[in-house]
């Protein structure tokens, strides 16, 4: 069941990743069929929402907030959309502390309202009572793994911490982790509205293969990154 379950996670971080690339490809295919008809009007909605200024920004990071909070979608499809909307700085803020702000949430829901039957449990059973230690021991590094793992939902993720005996400060440390995969997943987004942009304004190929290549690397180094940073942190057994 565990590896079922992990299996899917995995097919649906794959999924909304391609998601992103299927946007593009197929914003780019309309608008070579249809003139820049499409590439206009996918950045008139754009400019509609940076249009609303710093209410844009409010509403933006609610609605990540919520989502780092509940897991209704990806988070990473949040951040593809910072950075279409907002450009790589803006976006990569405003997202950032929305995701900061949902895992803060979720962990301090899950240790006022459950952590207390949890205490309980743990004090009448050996077997629990040494895994809640070792996760103490363990830490913001133990933290950093379950956030770069693919196979970890970020909401689940962060109620299940916020239900251990891992402290603020390491559980802070480690969230912070997440947030260079989310700067790439922002970039990709800013590169397709600059692919976009591109088309409409009527640039030579060779642009667009630049802007092709900058996405394939940047999904690369996403993927590189995590496998990286959980390679350094890795827990002895």
């Amino acid at each position: 069941m565990a590896a079922a379950g992990q299996t899917r996670t995995v097919k649906a971080r794959l999924i909304t990743i391609a998601a992103g690339f299927a946007i593009l490809a197929a914003a780019l295919a309309l608008s070579l069929a249809g003139g820049t008809t499409w590439a206009a009007r996918i950045l008139g909605w754009l400019d509609r929402l940076r249009a609303l200024g710093a209410l844009g920004w409010v509403i933006f990071v609610l609605l990540q907030t919520l989502v780092a909070l509940i897991g209704f979608l990806p988070a990473s499809l949040l951040g593809l959309a910072a950075g279409a909307v907002y450009g790589v700085a803006l976006g990569f803020g405003l997202s950032g502390i929305g995701v900061l702000l949902g895992a803060g949430a979720a962990f301090s829901l899950a240790r006022s309202a459950l952590r207390p039957a949890i205490v309980r449990l743990v004090a009448r059973r050996d077997g629990l009572r040494r895994f809640d230690a070792a996760i103490m021991r363990d830490g913001w590094r133990l933290v950093l793994l379950m956030r770069v793992s693919p196979v970890m939902p970020f909401s689940i993720t962060s109620f299940a911490l916020g239900l251990s005996g891992i402290g603020w400060r390491d559980y802070a440390l480690g969230t912070l982790a997440s947030l260079p995969a989310l700067a790439l997943y922002v970039t990709l987004g800013a590169l397709g509205v600059q692919g976009i942009t591109a088309l409409r304004t009527g640039p030579a190929w060779v642009h667009l293969a630049l802007i092709g290549a900058g996405l394939a690397a940047t999904l690369v180094l996403t993927l590189r990154i995590g496998q990286l940073v959980a390679r350094a942190v890795r827990i002895p057994g």
